[in-house]
């Protein structure tokens, strides 16, 4: 196992800077997630890792080994694809073989390698089909174990389920961890799915504008973000806005147009003073709702609202609620009724544990 870090890296093309003095440290056998709107750097970043891509500044290392401007081939990491880009002429154990002939790896190991790589992906019998006779899934497993048979000191995934149906996601999604663990890997990832990165991920990175906006586990990130980019991107929530007027500690109680919050200050807000512009991230999943109240609500972290929209989808039931101007969305889960359209108020309640204040 090995550990991977970049410092101070930026990559340029003509005259869109696509990293921008970045730095991050990925420690061995992590399995580590890179995540982000379209255009934010993540696969940047994992290709500048693989050598495809050699950076204007900053370094690359691999352990205490410098690898900045070592060619792809002899920085000796598994590169697995979004497309797989199997060969359609070669029987799968070809394929795999492959990255093997390339080493100039004896004939008999190769097989040997071959084998186990298959095996290890649970796709042993299938070594003389063909990669057009195999479902997406197949072929995604193939091309893991065609990654995996380089022995490699890092694992780079580029998107890999993005091809497959939702059903098939969810199977490989166990079975790459598995698989990562197993070779006990350093393992760099990156993805748009924030389903795959929290169910999965060790720890992640979120990106935006080529620089890491936050660093840490999926409960970090997604229940304390930084900022409104991060908390906006993970997951949904709502924003409300306020202004700080007490604070004990690491809480705050801010006011806003629904009333007064309390809750957990983040990022920037953690060295706000009294007075200061906040923002509320509140999450779906977090404000509860008494279904029979008849009166607005009086007390810190409670809003009456009326329902606008309500959709029944078994094991959760989504409204939106209006409260004056402000929308709010809420996930109720396990509904044993729905709140009709129109009702008026409903009081939605949130603990202050899940209430993040971020700055404003």
């Amino acid at each position: 196992m090995i550990s991977v870090t970049v410092s101070k890296l930026t990559k340029r093309f003509g005259s869109v800077t696509a990293l921008r003095d970045l730095d991050l440290t990925i420690q061995p056998g992590e399995l580590f997630f890179l995540l982000g709107p379209s255009g934010c750097g993540k696969t940047t970043l994992l290709r500048s890792m693989a050598g495809f891509y050699i950076p204007e500044e900053g370094r690359i290392h691999f352990g205490e080994e410098d690898v900045t401007r070592l060619a792809p081939h002899k920085r000796n990491t598994g590169m697995m694809f979004q497309s797989y880009a199997l060969w359609p002429h070669m029987t799968v154990a070809q394929n795999v073989a492959f990255g093997l002939e390339e080493r100039k790896v004896p004939r008999v190991e190769i097989g040997k390698r071959v084998a186990a790589a298959l095996e290890s992906v649970r796709m042993g019998d299938y070594g003389s089909r063909r990669p057009n006779q195999l479902s997406g899934g197949q072929q995604q497993r193939v091309a893991l174990a065609r990654a995996l048979v380089i022995r490699p000191r890092c694992l780079l995934l580029d998107e890999p389920l993005s091809n497959l149906d939702a059903r098939l996601r969810l199977e490989m999604r166990g079975e790459i961890r598995r698989v990562c663990k197993e070779f006990k890997l350093t393992t760099v990832y990156v993805t748009h799915d924030q389903k795959e990165a929290l169910s999965i991920a060790d720890r992640m990175a979120i990106l935006d504008g080529g620089r890491i906006l936050q660093v840490g586990s999926p409960r970090e990130v997604y229940r304390r973000p930084v900022d409104r980019t991060v908390a906006h991107f993970i997951g949904e929530t709502n924003f409300i806005e306020g202004e700080i007027v007490s604070i004990a500690g690491p809480r705050a109680m801010v006011r806003t147009k629904l009333g007064v919050f309390e809750g957990v200050l983040c990022g920037r807000a953690k060295s706000a003073s009294v007075g200061a512009a906040a923002v509320l991230s509140i999450r779906p999943e977090s404000l509860v709702l008494d279904h029979d109240s008849k009166s607005a609500a009086t007390l810190t972290n409670q809003v009456a609202c009326k329902v606008g929209e309500a959709v029944y989808l078994g094991e959760v039931a989504q409204y939106e609620l209006f409260a004056g101007d402000v929308h709010l969305k809420v996930f109720e889960l396990n509904p044993r009724e729905l709140i009709p359209p129109g009702r008026s108020g409903v009081v939605a309640s949130v603990d202050p544990e899940d209430v993040t204040i971020l700055a404003g």
